[in-house]
C-alpha cells in the first residue's frame, strides 16, 4: 500500500493523501520521502492549480512513528542529523509550495503533523480534531517544525504548547491561528475546502504564486525605502506581463480570463 496517495480533478486540483490509517499516518523515514517527493512533483507541474493536504482514518497525523523513532535513538548523531535533515526539508517544500496549498484535518494532528497543517496557506478542521506538540514529553522538541509552528500561531502561544504538551481543541487552534475554520463534519470539511480552493484557483497562476511570494519577503520588515521600491516593481511587473494584460481585460470586457476553466 502506497504510504502517499494522490488524486486529481478536472480542474487540477491535486489532494494528497497521508495513507497509513492503521498507524495513525505517523510519519517515517519511507513516508517522508514519499511525500516530499509528491509535493516538490506537483508543485512544479504547471496543470496543477492547488494541492490539498489529508489524512486517511481517524488521525490526520500522529506524528513520529514510535519504531522509527526507536530505530534513531541508535543512530550517532551524524545519523540523526541527516535523517533529521530529510524532515526539515519536507517543512520548507510544502511551506514553499508555489501552489495554493490547503490542510483538510479530518483528524488529529500531533508533533509533526502539526507542522504539516502550519506549512499550509490554510486549515480546515473538523471540530473533534485535537492537536498537540508532544515532543516534551519524549526528551525532545518539535525542531524541525518550529519556524511554521511559531509562525502561525505566535511565540506566546509556542511558549504554553511547546512546553505543557497538553492537547489543544480545535476552536483553541483556531483561537491561536493554526486554523482558519472548524466545521462540523467531514462533509462540511469537504465543503470549505472546495469552496476555499475554487476561490483560490480564479487568481492568475503566476499572480498565486507571486503573492504568496510576496508575504514571506514583506512580513515583518521595516516599511522603509527599500520595501516601498520593492513593491512598486513587483506591481509594475504583474501589470505588464501576459497574464496581467489578460485579467485587466477580461475585467473590462466582463469575461472570465484564461486561466479559469468550466468543468
Amino acid at each position: 500500500m502506497d504510504s502517499v496517495r494522490v488524486a486529481q480533478d478536472e480542474q487540477g486540483i491535486a489532494t494528497v493523501s497521508l495513507n497509513c490509517p492503521e498507524r495513525h499516518n505517523a510519519f517515517d523515514d519511507q513516508l517522508i520521502a514519499h511525500l516530499t517527493e509528491q509535493i516538490e512533483c506537483l508543485g512544479a507541474q504547471e496543470a496543477v492549480r492547488g494541492l490539498i493536504l489529508t489524512g486517511e482514518g481517524k488521525s490526520f497525523s500522529a506524528g513520529a512513528d514510535l519504531n522509527w523513532m526507536q530505530r534513531m535513538a541508535d543512530y550517532s548523531q551524524e545519523e540523526n542529523f541527516a535523517d533529521s535533515l530529510k524532515l526539515a526539508n519536507l517543512m520548507h517544500v510544502l511551506n514553499e509550495c508555489p501552489k495554493p496549498t490547503i490542510a483538510a484535518v479530518q483528524g488529529s494532528a500531533f508533533g509533526g503533523g502539526v507542522g504539516l497543517v502550519a506549512c499550509c496557506d490554510m486549515a480546515i478542521a473538523v471540530e473533534r480534531a485535537s492537536f498537540c506538540l508532544s515532543e516534551v514529553r519524549l526528551g525532545l522538541i518539535p525542531a524541525a517544525i518550529s519556524p511554521y509552528v511559531v509562525a502561525a500561531i505566535g511565540e506566546r502561544a509556542a511558549r504554553r504548547y511547546f512546553l505543557t504538551a497538553e492537547r489543544f481543541s480545535a476552536q483553541e487552534a483556531k483561537r491561536i491561528g493554526l486554523l482558519h475554520e472548524v466545521v462540523a463534519d467531514q462533509a462540511l470539511l469537504k465543503e470549505m475546502v472546495h469552496t476555499l480552493m475554487a476561490a483560490c484557483i480564479k487568481g492568475g497562476p503566476e499572480a498565486l504564486q507571486d503573492a504568496k511570494t510576496l508575504i514571506k519577503d514583506v512580513a515583518y520588515q521595516p516599511v522603509d525605502e527599500n520595501l516601498r521600491i520593492m513593491t512598486a516593481e513587483r506591481i509594475a511587473k504583474a501589470r505588464s506581463r501576459t497574464e496581467g494584460r489578460e485579467g485587466i481585460a477580461a475585467f473590462l470586457e466582463k469575461r472570465s480570463p484564461n486561466w479559469v476553466t468550466s468543468v
